[in-house]
């Protein structure tokens, strides 16, 4: 919390720009990160991208799972790219500055795609527990109506909050430093920046964290608990196995990605460690959108025999 005091109307219009820092700590390794993270981000695209085209056009892969992992895919390529083509601009040029506005967008886009993205994973997860623990019911409670409901919903349900909270940060008074210690525009690092009192900010930032981190990650624990139980009362050892695989890899991925958001968002303020902020970041905006697509579709049979059909035309 913030107890400044309030800042005169010339330090606020010069402070309209921020400056991104990035990994600015490290000058001798621009060129190296750069040239990481650009194939990390083609790497992250064509994945992605085949996945999401052969899922719309194959005609085996038009199944609740495919459908719900076409969107997945998409979504995985908006929410990469709201961060990364602008670290690797920064990288490129060591041209750090950012508008306000530009860093609000940035801010509201993030926030709007990872809140989809961890609504989209419990779906996800549901549509594997039903799949698993109810398979007799499946084509009746995973009928097509139910699934766009269910994507239409994670898709729209945190726009009018993102929205809300991204211009109520935007519309703080900053002073000070214009030096954001991060690669992109991020909540706690803009909040360090801000004078006056943020109380109400860092409030909104714990219970956003909650509904949008703690409740779909709790879903998902749920789903695949009830799986694994569901998994240990198969007869075959082979099956129980080959099951425990795909979940431990999805579980895996999951943990990640929700553990570090979770640890980063709702750490109290006091305990905060930018450069620590700043390596949780990168697990849950660049590494689980990169393994994404190999945990989730290519060790998928289906997926794999549709890409070698069409590699061997």
């Amino acid at each position: 919390m913030n107890h400044q005091e309030k800042p005169t109307e010339d330090n606020l219009t010069e402070l309209m720009a921020f400056v991104l820092l990035g990994f600015a700590d490290m000058p001798h390794l621009q060129w190296f990160l750069f040239g990481l993270f650009l194939i990390i981000y083609i790497i992250i695209l064509m994945s992605n991208g085949t996945i999401f085209l052969i899922t719309k056009m194959d005609p085996a892969l038009q199944s609740p799972m495919y459908f719900f992992l076409s969107h997945f895919s998409f979504l995985e390529i908006c929410y990469v790219s709201a961060t990364l083509p602008k670290m690797l601009l920064n990288l490129g040029t060591q041209r750090r500055r950012i508008s306000l506005v530009a860093c609000a967008t940035q801010m509201w886009f993030f926030l709007m795609f990872g809140g989809t993205e961890c609504f989209l994973l419990a779906v996800m997860a549901y549509d594997r527990y039903v799949a698993i623990c109810n398979p007799l019911h499946y084509p009746l409670v995973m009928n097509h109506r139910v699934c766009i409901q269910l994507v239409t919903g994670s898709w729209t349900i945190g726009i009018p909050i993102m929205t809300a909270h991204t211009y109520q940060i935007s519309s703080l008074p900053f002073c000070g430093s214009k030096q954001i210690n991060h690669f992109f525009c991020d909540i706690p690092p803009i909040l360090k920046l801000a004078c006056g009192d943020t109380f109400v900010n860092e409030m909104l930032v714990y219970i956003n964290s909650v509904l949008f981190a703690m409740v779909p990650f709790l879903l998902i624990l749920g789903s695949y608990s009830k799986i694994i139980s569901t998994i240990l009362k198969l007869p075959s050892a082979t099956s129980q196995a080959k099951a425990f695989s795909t979940c431990s890899s999805h579980l895996m991925v999951v943990v990640v990605f929700f553990g570090s958001a979770i640890i980063t968002y709702l750490r109290p303020n006091t305990r905060h460690s930018e450069e620590t902020d700043k390596v949780l970041s990168l697990f849950y905006t660049i590494l689980t959108p990169m393994f994404n697509p190999m945990i989730y579709s290519l060790r998928n049979k289906d997926v794999i025999m549709v890409l070698r059909k069409l590699l061997c035309q």
